[in-house]
């Protein structure tokens, strides 16, 4: 049995987490795959600034630091911010993947141009660090934001009449305005929206976090990893003083009234 760990971006919710592993519905794999979901000690309330962003590099790491010692055979981080992926590949042999990058370069074996989906003008920055370090600001034909307030606990539950027309108007204005070929969705917590705009768009709807999830089993299946020439090893690794400190925000934040 090979087990995969999923590190989910915000502490939450027995519940809620069930939400986050709804991403699994409807994939199929080898039964030697096993996934676990885990949330973070403690973190950003969102991801809407670069103040949060640094939060959740510190966070993830922390969470799956020890992911290889601890017998799983790959992670994936379950954010389109790729939160954390260059620290743990630094730190682990084993196959790391986030569904930011993995989703944008993927779109562009489907099409020539892709639009992204997302909640609200405030995760755009998000978007613009991959597009940077990726080069493919030529490559994104928009980012369409429908400006509803993005809840990363209970997702798109409940609200499904309310937003899922909303994103099949953006995605049809990217399309039709813009030039999308290919159209990604800017969140895993907007995994639910899915099947509802791929039954009726034109074009191919990418859902990132279950991506993510394919890539790192065609990655164990084929023996691939991250470069070591790109990811060096740290020199002093400080992972006891980075468990510590997250220990301790979690406390801090549990205290909190």
């Amino acid at each position: 049995m090979k087990k995969i760990l999923v590190i989910v971006p915000f502490a939450m919710s027995a519940d809620n987490l069930l939400l986050r592993q709804q991403q699994l519905a409807g994939l199929q794999f080898g039964p030697e795959l096993e996934f676990d979901y885990r949330c973070v000690k403690a973190g950003p309330v969102n991801y809407s600034s670069h103040h949060d962003f640094v939060l959740a590099d510190a966070s993830i790491f922390e969470a799956g630091c020890r992911a290889q010692d601890e017998g799983y055979a790959a992670v994936c981080i379950d954010t389109m911010s790729d939160s954390g992926v260059a620290a743990l590949r630094s730190v682990l042999d084993i196959p790391v993947f986030g569904p930011g990058k993995v989703s944008m370069l993927t779109a562009l074996m489907l099409g020539d141009r892709f639009s992204i989906l997302t909640m609200a003008s405030r995760w755009k920055p998000l978007y613009k660090k991959a597009l940077d370090e990726l080069g493919l600001h030529h490559k994104c034909a928009s980012v369409r934001a429908i400006e509803v307030p993005p809840d990363n606990q209970g997702l798109l539950s409940g609200k499904e009449d309310a937003v899922f027309p909303l994103l099949e108007a953006a995605a049809r204005l990217a399309i039709e305005v813009d030039g999308a070929e290919v159209l990604i969705l800017g969140s895993t917590t907007m995994h639910q929206a899915h099947a509802y705009l791929e039954a009726r768009l034109p074009v191919p709807v990418i859902n990132p976090g279950p991506l993510s999830y394919k890539m790192a089993e065609a990655a164990l299946g084929l023996g691939l990893r991250q470069s070591r020439q790109a990811y060096p090893k740290p020199m002093h690794p400080r992972l006891d003083m980075l468990e510590a400190m997250m220990t301790a925000a979690q406390q801090q934040v549990a205290g909190q009234p």
